[in-house]
């Protein structure tokens, strides 16, 4: 704590706690507002308030800088892997060699899913959005897996938390292979994390198939460089679910249903939508033009952040992985590469980018790396949401673990009609 604040409000003074954190903004706390006041604070979207106190991650926006419990995440993503990570997140402190290896038995052993899954998939239309089936399918865990759903039992919770994590891969191939109409692919327990994945996700039974060792490191680090990003739209909602008591797998399948909002999780679907109605490098000055002005309809995807008011630091990671896939990929002339490389150069030149805080941002590449490896752009968002899991899982579980824990409950402004009397049918015009 770092002192008082005194406020006025009418002809009331009320003092208030100004908190500290470890690093970041002091901040004011309000709980006391409303029983001292009869006033509420009015903040739409949330972006002046804290709603908890966390350990997991930081964010300094105008510093382009992220945080996993107190790692830069340039580090993580250069020296670590994501089931390390996933590690870090959930209890606080990168795993010891023996730690890890426990912690990558169980999550490996976790990753199939129980076999009437497979029945569940036949009740979706054959050209069902993947997305729908993860919220849908993650949901239904809870009717599969009774032996974890109990909150209060610090094991089941325990539990939980490994079969999010491992059969998160799993349920995204399948929904994947769904979708295309291919069949089901099962884990196998000599693979790492990625390279399963990409396994269940492009493999078929009429020939062999071999991973290919840069797209697999490429996969892990666009997971680490995804797995928790604060409190943002979808973890609020993970947390806010949470709160009413409602069951880990329930909370999980809240948060990728908020996730596939195209304003968040959609976000790189929309900036490759966008590099492809460009075109050709050749283009980017007239689209740029028409970004510029107020009265076209037309906005530029992948550039800017609702936190980072510099270069996302993820964004510099993910330019160089998009260079090893395509490169790995022999993929030497890629139109939409060109054109994001033209726009890039432009933002980080351009008085109008440079005055606004328009950077680009991981978005901006991931979907031309994701697209490289072979996944269409409805998995994209699945992809996130795999990788988000752990963060949504790790906040999940720190607010379980909260004693001030209480149940989400937002207050409005009330600017509807006043108390009125309700009129006969006979009195209505």
């Amino acid at each position: 704590m770092s002192g008082s604040s005194t406020f006025t409000i009418g002809d009331k003074k009320m003092d208030f706690t100004v908190k500290s954190g470890t690093i970041g903004p002091d901040v004011v706390d309000i709980s006391k507002l409303y029983a001292g006041s009869g006033t509420f604070t009015y903040d739409p979207g949330f972006t002046s308030t804290a709603s908890c106190e966390s350990k997991i991650t930081y964010i300094d926006g105008d510093a382009g800088v992220l945080l996993y419990r107190g790692y830069p995440i340039e580090q993580l993503a250069e020296h670590g892997d994501f089931l390390e990570t996933c590690y870090l997140l959930l209890y606080g402190e990168l795993p010891s060699a023996a730690q890890k290896q426990d912690f990558v038995y169980h999550v490996t052993h976790h990753t199939m899913v129980h076999d009437q899954m497979n029945r569940f998939f036949l009740g979706f239309r054959r050209d069902a959005h993947p997305m729908a089936i993860m919220v849908a399918s993650v949901g239904a865990l809870s009717a599969f897996y009774h032996d974890s759903t109990d909150i209060s039992d610090e094991t089941q919770r325990m539990v939980a938390q490994i079969r999010m994590i491992a059969k998160m891969p799993t349920l995204a191939a399948m929904a994947y292979k769904y979708s295309v109409g291919q069949p089901f692919v099962y884990p196998k327990n000599d693979l790492d994390y990625a390279s399963n994945f990409l396994r269940m996700c492009f493999a078929v039974p009429c020939e062999d198939y071999t991973v290919n060792p840069v797209l697999s490191r490429a996969l892990d680090r666009i997971f680490i460089l995804h797995a928790d990003h604060e409190q943002n739209a979808s973890t609020s909602t993970v947390r806010l679910a949470g709160s009413s008591g409602a069951n880990p797998f329930a909370c999980i399948a809240a948060g990728i249903a908020c996730l596939w909002g195209p304003a968040h999780g959609g976000a790189n679907e929309a900036a490759l939508k966008m590099l492809g109605e460009i075109g050709r490098p050749e283009n980017v000055g007239k689209y740029v033009a028409k970004a510029k002005d107020k009265n076209d309809p037309f906005r530029l995807m992948g550039f800017g952040h609702r936190v980072y008011k510099n270069y996302d630091p993820r964004a510099r990671i993910m330019q160089k992985t998009t260079h090893e896939v395509l490169n790995e990929l022999g993929i030497k002339d890629d139109p939409l590469l060109d054109v994001a490389m033209e726009l890039e150069q432009i933002a980080l030149k351009d008085e109008y980018f440079i005055e606004k805080k328009l950077y680009p941002n991981i978005d901006f590449y991931s979907g031309i790396t994701l697209k490289a490896m072979g996944f269409p752009t409805s998995m994209f968002t699945v992809l996130f949401a795999l990788a988000r899991t752990v963060g949504w899982i790790s906040q999940w579980k720190e607010m379980i673990e909260d004693p001030s824990q209480k149940i989400g409950r937002p207050r409005q402004l009330y600017v509807g009609a006043p108390r009125r009397d309700y009129p006969m049918a006979s009195q209505r015009a």
